[in-house]
């Protein structure tokens, strides 16, 4: 995969001059111009062995190792929360991010017992996910419906960001109905920083794609230029960046439209706190060109991109990198081979 940072104006948005200028205002520029497609598939990705060779520093920043409890689901609706964190202390995790907060048949809890459950683990809730919106639900746990409890909870397990997985496709996917939805959202970040914390939107491939309206717009671009920077932040999934790399890197005529999510990184970097660490085998058979697989058996170079982002000013400090699978094998041999491949990568030699 190409990671040469762009220095050409991104040719997505040429169509809106509006958008154009507060993209290029905010220091955004979301095209790598002139990737090949090879650069889109990654075809020259060195393998994970290489990766870790070499014998600097390590790649992950101390402290910042997380894991996105998604993906243990299963043990925490079975085991409770106390038998999961115990083992993620025991695999070196420093940070969690929550979805949801009951442990199903596990038991009840309160959200004082779950915030200390996590502490006594050696563990810091970093994030949590809390749906948009509902249609028709007033009482649904969402940001729309219940903004002040989704705050209130959060606040009570001691977060420093709150944020959502949807997608803004509540108006449509238009660039106005974008452009409602990141009114919406910088509403949410305004209530989230009086309160100390930061809201962000988690990406999946869907958001890369174009408005239906203006086929030359590409839908990420415009919540970047129409959510305020310093209310609205991002978690990016660079899983489902580098599926939407390969499936939107052409417009819907067919023209060329490459771009490279680690450029979206390095251009606004205090916009992105939050990463999900997914890996990916390529399969062009694929809808998403990759296979998701447990993080280290695939193809996306973490080793670079953590690095770039780490050199970044605050890099080593200011990011949080929660490893993640939809649907692992076994979750705790997940977790185990995640945090020890991430563990393992080395910054390249001089």
């Amino acid at each position: 995969m190409s990671r040469k940072t762009s220095t050409s104006t991104s040719t997505s948005n040429s169509t809106d001059p509006e958008l154009t200028h507060k993209l290029s205002r905010r220091g955004m520029l979301g095209v790598a111009a002139g990737a090949t497609a090879a650069a889109l598939l990654g075809a020259t990705a060195p393998t994970a062995a290489a990766r870790s060779a070499g014998r600097g520093r390590p790649v992950l920043p101390p402290g910042r190792l997380g894991i996105q409890l998604y993906s243990l689901r299963d043990k925490v609706s079975t085991l409770g929360f106390a038998k999961v964190f115990a083992e993620l202390e025991r695999f070196g995790y420093d940070e969690v991010e929550y979805a949801g907060y009951t442990q199903g048949s596990a038991g009840p809890i309160t959200l004082a017992q779950l915030r200390r459950l996590t502490r006594d683990h050696g563990l810091r809730g970093i994030g949590s996910h809390v749906g948009y919106y509902s249609d028709g639900n007033p009482g649904a746990y969402t940001f729309a419906q219940n903004l002040t409890k989704v705050l209130d909870d959060a606040q009570a397990l001691g977060l420093k960001h709150i944020g959502t997985a949807s997608g803004p496709w509540r108006y449509g996917a238009t660039v106005d109905g974008w452009k409602r939805a990141a009114q919406d959202f910088n509403t949410y970040g305004a209530a989230a920083k009086a309160r100390g914390m930061k809201f962000y939107q988690h990406n999946h491939a869907e958001e890369f794609s174009f408005a239906t309206d203006k086929p030359d717009v590409r839908l990420y671009d415009v919540l970047l230029a129409e959510t305020d920077p310093d209310l609205v932040y991002l978690e990016m999934d660079i899983y489902w960046a580098y599926a939407a790399q390969f499936r939107f890197g052409k417009r819907v005529d067919g023209t060329p439209a490459p771009f490279d999510p680690l450029d979206y990184v390095l251009k606004q970097p205090d916009r992105y706190p939050l990463f999900h660490v997914k890996d990916g085998e390529h399969d062009a058979s694929a809808r998403d060109g990759y296979r998701m697989v447990d993080v280290g058996d695939g193809d996306i170079d973490y080793q670079r991109f953590i690095s770039a982002v780490s050199k970044t000013r605050g890099g080593r400090r200011d990011h949080h990198w929660q490893a993640e699978h939809d649907n692992p094998v076994e979750s705790f041999a997940f977790a185990r081979k995640s945090s020890a491949h991430l563990h393992s990568l080395r910054e390249k030699d001089c």
